[in-house]
């Protein structure tokens, strides 16, 4: 990949992330209730699906399930249904105690969490279409493809952690101001309005024919 395209799809890439969406939804939330650094496993997972997606789009398959009404249908409301189970959970979220000593001691097991954040970014076929229609242009087909793919996911996972660092460390800052039961169930029920708004959303979403 030339120099120039990197810089142009490096560029691309800040966009896309700082974009709200799911997967900042669930960043921030996981770091509400988990704080920081136990959050962020979250985030990996969010990169495991995004890598997922990344191999899909590079291998083809990406172009059969545009192209496949009931794939995209199937993935979607999965999306959709995991959405809406997530802003329940959090909806449902007992207050905890917080205090100096909570916050050293960070909460929620790493594997769930990033399972978690997998399911988020692999159940949204807009990010698998929008990849299928997006890395191409940045594709030179006359030079190794291997190369140019791991060159582009190696740039989307760097910058997606960073962004969701960011997501994820400003919701933990939030949870240190959260002392009472009362602003805790408000804020956890906030992130349920949110989850099920981006439900909402991913539900309005229609296959566009591959040409």
């Amino acid at each position: 990949m030339a120099w120039e395209m990197w810089l142009g799809f490096f560029a691309a890439c800040w966009v896309i992330s700082l974009s709200p969406g799911a997967g900042a939804i669930a960043s921030m939330s996981a770091g509400l209730q988990h704080g920081f650094w136990r959050g962020y496993w979250n985030a990996l997972g969010l990169q495991f699906g995004l890598l997922l997606q990344i191999f899909i789009v590079a291998a083809g398959v990406g172009a059969v399930l545009a192209a496949s009404a009931m794939a995209f249908t199937l993935i979607k409301w999965f999306g959709v249904g995991y959405l809406v189970y997530l802003a329940i959970r959090q909806w449902r979220a007992a207050p905890a105690q917080v205090d100096s000593g909570d916050l050293a001691r960070p909460t929620g097991k790493p594997m769930k969490l990033l399972v978690r954040g997998f399911l988020v970014n692999v159940s949204n076929p807009k990010a698998l279409i929008f990849m299928l229609a997006v890395l191409p242009q940045f594709i030179d087909p006359h030079a190794p493809l291997l190369a140019q793919y791991l060159t582009i996911a190696a740039t989307m996972v760097t910058v997606d952690l960073i962004v969701m660092a960011g997501y994820t460390g400003l919701a933990s800052k939030v949870l240190r101001l959260l002392r009472s039961p009362r602003q805790q169930t408000r804020m956890n029920r906030t992130f349920a309005g949110l989850f099920l708004g981006a439900a909402a959303f991913l539900a309005t979403l229609r296959r566009v024919p591959v040409a």
